[in-house]
């Protein structure tokens, strides 16, 4: 196997070379030694031992690797799209632009994520993986999607996003890094019909007749990005449900870097709060916790909207996530129910289709 690397300073190693397409292969030690020899001084493999595997979209391997002459097993958790049908192998770029996070940005970012120690990347085919240190192993612990937040773990979870926000630096010369409500609002993979179909099934339960209107959720979703294009850009995370968070000794962290974009804070903030807290929780507590948020914001030295004007925006916002939510297909279907119905919700209560003239 050919694999040119190159290290950025404090970065992880960035291998150019093939990307596994099975679990099988991703684990063959011939595959893994040229990935990891920065960090066994180019010992060999013995043996690779599989510890868990979780398989959503992507698929996640906490493995543990014994390098030769080492005591002491080293442990890993690798995460790409293996064994995957052809449509979900098409979805690579994400994971290319995740690699491209670990690589580019996560080194600059005052911000705790897993300590990323390889990635490989093929550009050509749109394809790669991330390996990254078991933060399990670690003691470590990751929230599942529909973990229980309450007021006080949403405030300390929007802290992270500030951090990120803050950032918006970072985008000066990023292309690589778009706008993805202007990409969602382009998407024609889920025509009207589609969506309306899953709308119609269990996720729109509970959600009212004129929220769970395809087209007009489509309408909210192109007018969003076209005002959000007129904003100041901000780093997103872009998919900051409670199960891409950690919790460590030192606090929580930040996982899956996907769905990373540019755009306006409210798209990350609206939707993180009305997908962690149950429905009661954030129509008590979310106004309150956006001006927690602001404050952080401006502490950082961010310029940021007045009480009012940030509300609305908040309030326009929510139709990211339930749109998102709404067209998902490849996850759980208790986790997709659940988001719509808490997103869904938020969009009836802030009435947010008429905030968007649609």
């Amino acid at each position: 196997m050919t694999i040119t690397a190159a290290r950025l300073p404090e970065a992880p190693l960035e291998h150019s070379g093939p990307v596994p397409a099975t679990l099988a292969e991703a684990l063959d030690p011939q595959w893994l030694a040229p990935v990891l020899a920065h960090l066994s001084g180019d010992r060999a493999i013995v043996a690779v031992e599989t510890v868990e595997v979780i398989r959503t979209v992507a698929t996640k391997v906490r493995f543990a690797v014994q390098f030769e002459g080492e005591g002491e097993a080293q442990r890993f958790c690798l995460k790409g799209l293996l064994d995957v049908d052809a449509a979900t192998a098409r979805g690579g770029p994400t994971c290319v632009l995740e690699a491209d996070f670990y690589n580019r940005l996560a080194p600059v970012l005052d911000l705790r994520v897993p300590p990323c120690v390889a990635t490989v990347v093929d550009r050509e085919a749109q394809q790669a993986v991330t390996v990254m240190r078991d933060l399990i192993a670690q003691g470590a612990m990751f929230c599942s999607a529909l973990d229980p937040f309450g007021a006080d773990d949403a405030a300390a979870s929007l802290g992270l996003l500030a951090q990120l926000h803050a950032r918006a630096d970072l985008l000066e010369g990023a292309d690589w890094i778009a706008p993805r409500a202007a990409q969602l609002a382009r998407m024609d993979y889920v025509t009207p019909e589609m969506l309306q179909d899953l709308l119609d099934g269990p996720r729109g339960e509970g959600i009212a007749p004129e929220v769970r209107n395809a087209n007009r959720l489509a309408a909210a979703m192109r007018a969003l990005a076209q005002r959000d294009a007129g904003r100041p850009d901000f780093l997103l995370h872009g998919d900051a449900h409670a199960g891409n968070l950690f919790r460590a000794s030192e606090g929580m962290g930040l996982i899956d870097w996907q769905l990373l974009q540019r755009g306006g804070w409210a798209l990350d903030v609206a939707y993180h709060l009305n997908a962690v807290l149950p429905v009661d929780v954030a129509e008590a507590e979310e106004r309150r916790l956006l001006g927690e948020y602001l404050a952080a914001m401006r502490g950082h030295g961010c310029a940021m909207p007045d009480a009012e004007e940030a509300w609305t925006q908040y309030r326009e916002a929510v139709v990211y996530g339930y749109y998102l939510w709404s067209i998902t297909r490849r996850v759980d279907p208790p986790i997709i129910e659940a988001f719509v119905g808490r997103l869904g919700r938020a969009v009836m209560r802030h009435d947010s289709f008429a905030l968007l003239g649609v």
